[in-house]
């Protein structure tokens, strides 16, 4: 998909950011991480530089080398998931375009690389943009059932202004994938913003639905064989730029309310909203959406979890449960997409956030909600436990506890304060840290005491709603390389930023302003991926 600021984003394939990135290396950062481990699974911490100085993330998703961008919806294949995603294999030498390549996981944790999937400029149509990929059990495009069936966008002429609907199939259980043609499945009306199928089965009714991003509107679309499309009807909402990489799922609350959910990355920075994940609940009669509310809610508040995907989630079974489904993002904006230390370090430019579950959740005033928590497969994942217990703080409490790459849980309470929280990744001096907890009546994560990409100094710190006279907040964060991950209470409130701490800023201290607090059941757990 193209670009939603004033950069294109088809122009941010091409370049190398070499020279930009090494701005945010001081020398500082030679002394630290370890050595990637012989025989390092790719997207995790292979090919880092030869002075052990990396910044590939521990526990994240990375791209094995090169450029990657929007994630596409996982699918379940054969007792594991397929994680498809946009893929430049010439980022470097500035030649623009993006294939899909492969990963493959069973916990949504350590993933297997399994290379390009399907390739780039294999026909006049060009590069591959976004798009979805469904599992046909039962033939209806006639390539076999459990054919794996791909719906993407191409713009055809190597432009960006005129994007269409293509098809490509695979019979091999997704590893690779045969065009179904050159002629779009559903061409372009004649607009310029036409892109990012969402394709899912409507099972009440027997046929496929396609959301599609046409600017302020998704459109909403019908097929019985996936390969010719009817419009049904459309979403609109204005304010908030394209409304890009749709999604529309339903998913049923602990107290039985089943809604559907219409979601969208968005731009709402210019009105103070995120540039992240919005979203709709309501209700989806197989042709027109229509919300509960006309504003939408966010899936993510920080700066940088953009082109979000959900999916479902499965058990060992391969069953499906109908009150949970999976989530991830990119963690990256297109505002400053190429500036980041992997590129002179490690080689690559991409990094997705970690899988989440999210469940639909009822709140006290009867609006139901999405919350997040990190997947449970991390838990498989941990290398080393370091329990704090209750500490109290009143100041600044520099701990003991230093690391790069971890997670951090605990209960702050207090009687009387204005603020608390913890500074993650804090500087030998004290001068450079990540700040993440609660102030007034406001959570917060706020990155500008540390080196990060918004050069412009507008996208900080990033706000959700905090009620102060529950006296009492929990706060889960994860802390790798390149980005700070924090889940409020519930996790209806998350924020994801990027961020590029020199590697010898490994403290961690807490902190309260206006008073003292309790951070109780405080526990750090590192993880080996």
């Amino acid at each position: 998909m193209p670009g939603t600021s004033g950069i294109s984003r088809r122009s941010l394939f091409a370049g190398s950011a070499v020279g930009t990135a090494a701005a945010l290396l001081s020398t500082g950062t030679a002394t630290a991480a370890p050595r990637p481990k012989p025989g390092a699974e790719p997207g995790r911490s292979a090919n880092s530089a030869a002075n052990g100085a990396s910044y590939r993330a521990a526990y994240h998703f990375t791209v094995p080398d090169q450029w990657k961008n929007d994630p596409q919806r996982p699918v379940w294949i054969d007792g594991e998931y397929h994680y498809y995603y946009l893929y430049n294999a010439d980022y470097f030498t500035g030649v623009v375009g993006t294939a899909w390549r492969l990963a493959t996981t069973k916990d949504l944790v350590s993933f297997t690389d399994r290379g390009v999937a399907v390739p780039k400029d294999t026909t006049v149509n060009g590069d591959l943009w976004s798009g979805s990929v469904v599992v046909d059990t039962g033939n209806t495009a006639g390539f076999g059932a459990g054919a794996v069936v791909v719906i993407v966008t191409m713009s055809p002429g190597g432009g960006t202004d005129h994007q269409e609907q293509f098809l490509y199939y695979s019979t091999d259980g997704g590893l690779t994938f045969t065009n179904y043609g050159t002629d779009p499945v559903l061409p372009n009306p004649g607009v310029a913003d036409f892109r990012d199928p969402k394709v899912i089965r409507d099972e009440d009714r027997g046929r496929w639905v396609m959301a599609l991003a046409e600017n302020d509107k998704v459109g909403f679309y019908h097929s019985d064989d996936l390969k010719s499309w009817t419009y049904a009807n459309g979403f609109v909402h204005d304010g908030i730029g394209v409304l890009e990489c749709p999604d529309l799922f339903r998913i049923t609350a602990a107290d039985g309310t089943v809604k559907w959910v219409l979601g969208v990355s968005a731009n709402g920075k210019s009105s103070g909203l995120p540039n992240t994940y919005a979203y709709w609940t309501g209700s989806f009669d197989g042709s027109a959406f229509t919300a509960d509310t006309s504003d939408p809610q966010w899936l993510d508040h920080g700066w940088d979890w953009y082109a979000g995907v959900t999916f479902e989630k499965r058990g060992a079974s391969g069953a499906v449960d109908p009150a949970a489904r999976y989530a991830l993002g990119w963690v990256n904006n297109w505002d400053y997409a190429d500036t980041t230390p992997t590129i002179d370090c490690d080689g690559f430019n991409g990094t997705d956030s970690v899988v989440r579950e999210i469940t639909l959740e009822k709140a006290s005033d009867g609006t139901y909600h999405l919350a997040s928590q990190p997947v449970a497969g991390l838990d498989a994942h941990v290398s080393r436990t370091v329990n704090l217990g209750d500490v109290t703080v009143d100041g600044t409490k520099v701990l003991d506890y230093t690391g790069i790459s971890y997670e951090v849980t605990t209960e702050i309470a207090w009687s009387r304060l204005t603020g608390a929280g913890l500074q993650l990744r804090r500087s030998p001096s004290g001068g450079r840290h990540i700040d993440a907890g609660v102030y007034n009546d406001y959570a917060f994560l706020n990155r500008r005491n540390t080196v990060n990409a918004d050069t412009s100094g507008n996208w900080q710190e990033s706000h959700t709603p905090f009620d102060p006279s529950t006296g009492t907040v929990k706060l889960r964060i994860l802390v790798d390389r390149t980005s700070v991950e924090m889940f409020v209470d519930d996790g209806r409130y998350v924020h994801t930023s990027q961020v590029f701490p020199y590697l010898l800023d490994t403290g961690l201290a807490l902190f309260t302003i206006g008073g003292s607090a309790v951070f109780r059941n405080t526990v750090i757990r590192e993880f080996s991926v």
